[in-house]
């Protein structure tokens, strides 16, 4: 790889959790009156972004995430909105990598867009990067992305995805959506859960997947460093146990975003004690809600 600097050394060090430390966008009283940004973009670090979707543009207010490696970045999701003009996200991503190639020069650099499930809220900006150079849009159905993945031969597989040193580890978490993935990231130690795993309501679709998921889930994280459970949304309000209406647009009392691992342990033991009779039941940080499918 031709570059005018030394490649960045990603499996070196040792990454320890530190809080997020960022206050979230959150929507307003009134989404006529809104100020907030159409993206907000956090640093975590030089080469890790997370972004979230304004709530005033659509309610869902989805994270994103965008990765970058010595030879390509990965967008993760493309959030809730397909119009460049209300939600840039191509322009934003455009920027970010610019500045980021301004620091740490290459000959050719790459982009991946890739999804952790194929809801509306997570695949709408898809087409924005449509046309976009140096840029491998993979599709985020479930025979498109599975095929990409190699889950299509062995769903129990673990996927790697290599940015250039920076290698990240995918895995199949059905339950919510019967396409889900989850990615984990050695250099941040985030597991991004998607829709499976978020501060909120877990909508559930196949209960018994859910549960699967969540055993492996939950074993894969007691085998590697993860710092952070990074899932899509923000639900809950800082009151143990108690979400925010549907559909809210306004929400100035959010918990944070990252969870733990003891909270996938937490999901884990509620799911067993329900069993095969799953209900709705809520929990400080979550709220299970199997969806009915007859």
């Amino acid at each position: 790889m031709e570059t005018d600097e030394p490649l960045i050394d990603f499996t070196s060090v040792t990454r320890q959790g530190r809080a997020l430390d960022v206050r979230w966008i959150h929507g307003s009283p009134s989404a006529k009156h809104n100020t907030d940004p159409d993206i907000q973009t956090h640093a975590y670090d030089e080469h890790t972004f997370i972004l979230r979707q304004n709530m005033a543009v659509n309610y869902e207010a989805p994270f994103m995430f965008l990765l970058f490696g010595n030879a390509q970045a990965v967008l993760i999701d493309t959030g809730a909105t397909a119009s460049a003009e209300y939600f840039p996200l191509r322009r934003v991503v455009d920027e970010l990598v610019e500045r980021w190639l301004a620091r740490h020069p290459r000959a050719s650099y790459h982009l991946s867009v890739l999804h952790t499930h194929p809801h509306g809220d997570h695949v709408a900006g898809d087409d924005q990067f449509a046309d976009r150079p140096d840029t491998t849009l993979v599709a985020a159905d479930q025979a498109t992305a599975w095929r990409y993945f190699g889950f299509d031969a062995d769903p129990e597989a673990v996927a790697k995805v290599d940015l250039g040193g920076r290698v990240l580890e995918c895995l199949t978490s059905p339950g919510h959506h019967a396409a889900a993935v989850t990615f984990y990231d050695p250099w941040t130690g985030f597991l991004l859960t998607g829709d499976t795993v978020y501060p909120g309501r877990l909508y559930i679709q196949d209960w018994s997947a859910f549960a699967r998921s969540i055993d492996r889930l939950s074993a894969f994280a007691d085998d590697h460093p993860v710092t952070h459970v990074l899932g899509c949304h923000i639900e809950m309000t800082s009151e143990p146990g108690e979400d925010y209406p549907i559909r809210s647009t306004h929400q100035p009392d959010e918990p944070p975003l990252e969870l733990t691992t003891d909270h996938l342990h937490e999901i884990r033991t509620a799911v067993k004690e329900l069993g095969d009779q799953p209900e709705r039941r809520a929990y400080p940080l979550f709220v299970l809600w199997p969806i009915a499918t007859d």
